[in-house]
């Protein structure tokens, strides 16, 4: 199945230059995935709520500042392969090329309600993560701010007595942004008690103290285990959300399934075969393909009865260097019979990395106690049925 009936002419292009206040006001409409940036040269990337939610914009500021360089596709590119595409490049939104003329997008969204019919196969319990970061009622804003820059992650699900009451998201902290950037335009940059930079931070204080309970998306939307993805789609789909709080039977957060879950869900090896699939690997500059794939093995060892079915590591460089080695983000997660585990490292080389990311992820796997029994690895009848539809293409 590829993604030509997909594509959508309907998008927001912006040139290099936009200001960064007038993306945050695109933003408020919650159906705009991505933001398509170009220059002189043509396309330049994409801005998503990630981008916005984790810098600190001045009012001046452009577009080009923010541009997330993503894959491009071709209409007969598969969607399993798109899936794949926006997982490891933390996008939601590809641009779709015919030739060298851009015809459209593409976006999560579409991929999952395309194949929806398809998912009953698998359970919400297979692919959410159970590494569960959270925050009570009372948490200020300006600490869940920080949760969610410091643990890369987009649904911050709020917590009391175990029960889930509400959920902050990505589009929470972009209208934080467009409040405190709409509110600095018209001055002059100087601290002043009437604009500019003073009036911006004095609104930001404020902001950051409330209760998270004055901010939060409430009541939350839960779904079990057991269920099937093609109910987790069509769930967030009624609500035009991206993500739902997993519950146990007696109401208590155990893990979230988002929609980054369902699509990382799409690229799973067929039977069962276990693949460690690395994007970035131009960044593995001092480590090789097989050092990852041997830190995967480790980790499958040191966990004791754990089967990873699936593994994705995505680097990603930044400009900052010491000595000469550029800083590089390492995300990683695993699919395994006990849920899905999620961990981030950064260091100076591919190497230091993902050996952080490595440390973290080993430490999250052995404090998990939220399961007490592990799944029946799938058959060749359950894989039958779960990529049966692909196959068959």
């Amino acid at each position: 199945m590829d993604i030509q009936n997909l594509v959508s002419k309907d998008y927001v292009s912006v040139s290099a230059d936009t200001p960064v206040s007038k993306l945050v006001g695109e933003f408020e409409d919650p159906e705009v995935k991505g933001i398509v940036v170009d220059d002189a040269d043509g396309f330049a990337g994409v801005v998503t709520r990630r981008q916005l939610a984790a810098s600190h914009q001045k009012p001046n500021e452009k577009a080009r500042s923010l541009v997330w360089h993503v894959p491009t596709v071709s209409p007969r590119t598969d969607v399993r392969e798109a899936a794949r595409l926006m997982v490891d490049g933390d996008t939601r939104l590809l641009p779709v090329y015919e030739g060298k003329q851009m015809v459209g997008v593409v976006t999560g969204s579409d991929i999952l309600d395309a194949v929806q019919p398809f998912l009953d196969a698998a359970t919400v319990g297979e692919v959410a993560s159970t590494d569960l970061v959270t925050v009570d009622p009372t948490t200020t804003f300006g600490e869940a701010l920080h949760h969610l820059r410091e643990n890369r992650i987009t649904h911050l699900p709020v917590v009391d007595a175990d029960e889930a009451v509400g959920i902050l998201s990505l589009y929470d902290v972009v209208d934080y942004t467009a409040r405190t950037v709409t509110k600095s335009q018209g001055g002059n940059g100087q601290a002043r008690d009437h604009g500019g930079f003073g009036g911006r931070e004095g609104e930001r204080a404020r902001l950051l103290d409330l209760p998270v309970r004055d901010m939060m998306v409430s009541p939350v939307r839960t779904i079990r285990p057991s269920q099937g993805l093609d109910e987790a789609v069509e769930e967030m789909a009624a609500v035009g959300g991206s993500s739902l709080v997993v519950v146990d039977d007696d109401g208590s957060a155990t893990g979230i399934v988002t929609t980054t879950d369902i699509l990382d869900a799409l690229t799973w090896e067929a039977e069962g075969n276990r693949a460690v699939q690395v994007s970035g690997v131009d960044h593995l500059d001092d480590a090789s393909y097989s050092d990852v794939v041997a830190m995967v093995e480790d980790l499958e060892r040191v966990a004791g009865k754990l089967n990873v079915f699936d593994a994705k590591v995505h680097l990603h460089q930044h400009d900052e260097k010491l000595r000469g080695t550029r800083l590089v983000m390492a995300n990683m997660r695993l699919y395994t019979d006990k849920g899905t585990f999620l961990a981030s490292g950064e260091g100076y080389g591919a190497k230091a990395a993902l050996n952080e990311a490595k440390d973290i992820m080993e430490r999250r796997i052995r404090d998990d106690n939220t399961y007490g029994r592990s799944k029946k690895h799938p058959d060749e009848e359950y894989w039958e049925k779960r990529f049966g539809w692909w196959l068959e293409e």
